[in-house]
């Protein structure tokens, strides 16, 4: 895979695990330790997708180096520490890239073409660079989107057999994938979305030449098919949300991959729950828990109970939905865990009083819904825009039915607000349906203001 420009790559060895990183995340779970570097990195003006899978691959040595965003975030982190204090190797050292110049602080990196804000490190950032280069028009205007998520497959690609550079560029999609919609949401992401989920596939076609690429590339396609497929559902394409989902089960299924079967049956049972289908959704949730069972996660058992919940309270079963929810409350109680998924960070303490309150307001409890709404808009990490747009839409639609059309124009203006960088058709259509309640109360404080300015907005785009 290495351009005319590279040194040849280095015969494949053993990462040797960075204790010293390790140490310096103290007794923070991987998600946590995440959080904390995606704040630094806000507070020095730089953008990183870390995640709690990012922490792992440079704990275990897999990231011997990281790239100069990361390097400005690790050394605002640790002032005074070198790279070599955080038990990371010379960049030089790196692949035999020793003719590249190390940029200054502050300076952007020496190649024109390399993305500054990739969070990969240079072992595997030429897959993802070569895709853009050669990529078609569709492609580079999918890059100007989505940032860099390339996976080569062009002719010289399908010519020999995917390595560890397209299973690191497979898991990158999905992390760049994940973060957007936390950012901006859905809709405008979804079709993009679909290109890299091809290549993807394309990859497992053309077979790995070892046991374990194969499988990264196997559990990297399924997880991308749930990020494309969740993109689909938010976006309002509840088919072909179903149809990714499946996919991912299949491949789940044909692997014996116990922790994407959990995760696909978990989002098949939010989509089961959205699309009217509340008894499949509480089959699916349970199918969910028993597959992940032996994983070792209370908090992924946790969400899991609230997708059952939710499942229950469309069946208009309040018992069952209790006891799913008292169950829910109790694993979350348990904390987080290094069995812990990385697709799980967006589940704290926000997301699991934003459900319990969906699961109130299907069950009519305006006054416990209002509760937990607020109280999840209240905790949301800022980073996560969409969500708090989403908590903040239920807010204002809990308000309005509970006899609070005021205090729910409020909400819905905020949410108006966060619209100018959160694209969802779900928020949208939550927002319409405010709307229609508050129709009769135009005259209270704010309401026609509310109704005015959701009127004028434009009908959501699908692409």
């Amino acid at each position: 895979m290495a351009s005319s420009t590279d040194t040849p790559a280095q015969p494949d060895r053993p990462p040797r695990p960075n204790t010293a990183f390790r140490q310096m995340r103290g007794r923070r779970s991987p998600a946590e330790f995440a959080a904390l570097v995606r704040r630094a990195a806000r507070e020095i003006g730089e953008r990183v997708s870390c995640d709690a899978r990012y922490v792992g691959r440079v704990e275990a040595g897999e990231i011997r180096c990281p790239n100069y965003a990361y390097e400005r975030v690790f050394l605002h982190m640790f002032p005074g520490r070198t790279l070599a204090d955080l038990g990371f190797a010379p960049r030089s050292a790196v692949r035999g890239r020793g003719a590249r110049p190390a940029a200054p602080p502050g300076a952007a990196p020496a190649a024109a073409y390399e993305h500054p804000y990739d969070p990969l490190n240079h072992e595997e950032s030429d897959v993802l660079r070569r895709a853009f280069m050669t990529g078609t028009g569709a492609t580079v205007a999918a890059a100007a989107t989505l940032g860099p998520l390339g996976i080569a497959t062009d002719a010289s690609a399908a010519a020999r057999r995917p390595g560890t550079s397209e299973a690191a560029a497979v898991e990158e999609a999905v992390r760049r994938i994940r973060l957007l919609d936390d950012k901006h949401g859905a809709d405008g992401l979804y079709r993009r979305a679909a290109e890299p989920l091809r290549a993807a596939y394309a990859l497992l076609d053309a077979g790995a030449t070892r046991q374990t690429t194969a499988e990264r590339l196997h559990s990297g396609a399924g997880e991308l098919a749930i990020s494309v497929g969740w993109l689909a559902h938010d976006s309002g394409r509840f088919d072909d949300a179903r149809s990714h989902y499946a996919e991912a089960l299949a491949t789940a299924r044909m692997t014996g991959d116990a922790g994407l079967e959990a995760h696909a049956f978990c989002n098949t049972a939010f989509l089961a729950r959205d699309a009217g289908r509340p008894r499949e959704a509480v089959r699916a949730a349970q199918a969910a828990q028993r597959a992940a069972r032996p994983l070792g996660s209370p908090r992924l058992m946790s969400l899991l109970a609230l997708r059952e919940a939710g499942g229950w309270a469309g069946l208009a079963d309040r018992t069952g939905c209790e006891q799913a929810l008292v169950r829910a409350q109790a694993l979350f109680g348990r904390g987080t865990c290094e069995a812990d998924p990385e697709w799980m960070s967006f589940y704290g303490e926000a997301e699991l009083a934003g459900l319990e309150a969906q699961c109130w307001s299907t069950l009519g409890d305006w006054g416990r819904a209002t509760r937990h709404a607020r109280r999840a808009a209240r905790l949301q990490d800022p980073h996560f825009s969409r969500n708090i747009a989403l908590y903040t839409a239920e807010l204002a639609d809990d308000l309005a039915r509970d006899g609070h059309p005021d205090e729910a124009a409020t909400a819905g203006l905020r949410v108006l607000d966060l619209l100018a960088q959160v694209q969802s058709s779900r928020i949208q259509t939550m927002l319409a349906g405010t709307a229609r309640v508050l129709l009769p109360h135009r005259r209270a404080t704010g309401v026609a203001d509310f109704l005015d300015r959701h009127a004028s907005l434009p009908r959501p785009r699908r692409g």
